[in-house]
């Protein structure tokens, strides 16, 4: 069941366009949103994302001088939480969008972590890092808008120490009436406008509600984590199903 809802997403998310693969019109959407991104993170979330990255903190439990990757790290936000738990660590953010990554860099020198994070502009599909290097490897609101979640999870995977901890922090689907109508309607037909009435981009909020609804679900996503090899993996409903915390560990 879960490898054909894999292949399936493969199917229709390989290209967008008869124009565009995929990758590259993600990319070219997150480079004309980047100045406005934490403002419509606020709107589509209902200003939740904050909470739902705190309650993710605590589950991860950082300790002093852990080193993390944070993938499609983008304004850096998470990034951010995630060297200030560690204090010390070696933190490395990538993204594949210089623009989102232009805003994160001006927050990391804002709060005076440069000598900390480390950004690279790059691909999750396949990382320019050694195996087993990361004690953590995250990936906060990117997994659905990847060509290949199952690719990236490997990849995911293949870099994170022995015992260390995969974490994905993802918009998810709520499944109890009436909120779940609510919110679809207001995911489907409210936020495409807000888009283009608070950052003047219609069309690429659009891809907002397309990119979830082929995106698997909580309990479907928690099976490929399994299938790809990871051990204890714990999937947690946010907000109402709004979002959903997704923590695997590699077998040691």
């Amino acid at each position: 069941m879960v490898r054909n809802a894999t292949q399936q997403q493969g199917d229709q998310t390989n290209t967008v366009s008869k124009d565009k693969p995929k990758e590259q019109f993600v990319q070219s959407v997150f480079e004309s949103v980047a100045t406005k991104y934490d403002l419509m993170n606020d709107i589509l979330s209902f200003r939740r994302h904050k909470a739902w990255r705190k309650f993710t903190m605590a589950k991860m439990n950082i300790s002093q001088g852990q080193n993390a990757l944070d993938l499609c790290c983008g304004t850096c936000d998470w990034t951010l939480s995630i060297a200030e738990a560690s204090g010390t660590g070696d933190i490395v953010g990538l993204d594949f969008s210089p623009a989102m990554l232009e805003v994160g860099r001006k927050k990391i020198k804002k709060h005076q972590l440069e000598d900390m994070i480390t950004l690279i502009e790059g691909n999750a599909m396949s990382l320019p890092f050694e195996d087993h290097r990361f004690d953590y490897v995250t990936i906060g609101f990117g997994l659905r808008n990847v060509p290949d979640l199952v690719q990236v999870l490997h990849e995911m995977k293949r870099v994170v120490k022995p015992g260390g901890m995969v974490v994905c922090l993802e918009l998810s689907k709520p499944t109890w009436q009436p909120f779940k109508g609510i919110y679809y309607f207001y995911f489907q037909k409210v936020l495409p406008s807000l888009g283009k009435l608070f950052a003047s981009r219609y069309e690429q909020y659009k891809w907002l509600p397309d990119s979830l609804a082929i995106f698997p679900g909580r309990d479907e996503l928690a099976e490929i984590f399994q299938q790809v090899g990871l051990q204890q993996v714990e999937a947690y409903s946010l907000t109402g199903g709004i979002a959903a915390l997704h923590i695997g560990i590699k077998e040691n």
